[in-house]
């Protein structure tokens, strides 16, 4: 990222939240009437933290996912059937990229325990202001505390964890191609903060280092393989792929 990034209260009822925030994320506190349109900026108000720039807005919010989270969907979705492991009563995952949370929350509805990493602290902010506000709703609040929020490198992580994890899910961004206003705003704003994954070597390395029973990989349906390696299997929607490598166990 490049210049500190503005952090602003929308009331004055919000700014020690939004003075401890700037410090967290390396940001700037300022006015709200300080702001250009276009700048690239935090927002605490009523309904949380929001990141907004050029005119979009951001916010995380798992209430979004809850019709997805329904157990008949839930059956249904990829990411899930992938991740699947058997014979295992209490299935761990770490989530090496967690992004804004969305595919973590259904491994952790699927029953996972999650351990999720993201090294972008903006990014973070925005995803443990989601936890914090899913945790005081009465449907959310069983799934996401299966959910673990570590920010930090998940290269190292992996390599330092001190327990071998059933399924180590990746999801390095790549550009998406979808017709949805919505998602284009997403990526739009959170490639202002993070990049698509530059070392997609090191990245496979570390998961394979983790000892996992199952690595699953997101990728654009027709997109190449992570790293030029190739999947055990794979499954295959209209808009994204699954890759599993399920490595030789010793």
């Amino acid at each position: 990222m490049g210049e500190p990034i503005a952090v602003f209260a929308a009331t004055p009822a919000y700014c020690e939240q939004a003075r401890a925030l700037a410090e967290r994320v390396a940001g700037v506190l300022v006015e709200p009437g300080d702001i250009p349109a276009e700048a690239l900026a935090l927002r605490i108000d009523d309904s949380g933290l929001c990141l907004k720039a050029d005119g979009m807005e951001l916010r995380a919010d798992f209430s979004t996912m809850l019709p997805r989270l329904q157990q008949g969907a839930l059956s249904r979705e990829l990411l899930v059937r992938a991740a699947r492991v058997r014979g295992v009563d209490h299935p761990r995952a770490v989530d090496a990229t967690a992004g804004l949370g969305e595919d973590s929350i259904m491994l952790a509805a699927a029953g996972f325990e999650v351990a999720m990493f993201e090294r972008d602290p903006v990014i973070a902010a925005l995803l443990d202001d989601a936890l914090r506000r899913a945790a005081e709703d009465f449907r959310l609040s069983g799934i996401v505390g299966r959910m673990h929020l570590v920010e930090g490198d998940s290269v190292a992580a992996l390599r330092a964890l001190d327990y071998a994890p059933d399924v180590v899910y990746l999801d390095p961004m790549f550009p998406g191609r979808t017709k949805s206003a919505a998602v284009k705003k997403k990526f739009q704003l959170l490639h202002h903060l993070e990049r698509p994954c530059a070392d997609e070597e090191e990245l496979l390395e570390a998961a394979l280092a983790a000892c996992p029973r199952k690595i699953v990989i997101k990728r654009p349906v027709k997109g190449p393989h992570l790293a030029g390696v190739k999947p055990s299997h794979s499954l295959s929607g209209k808009a994204v792929r699954y890759d599993c490598i399920v490595p030789p166990r010793s």
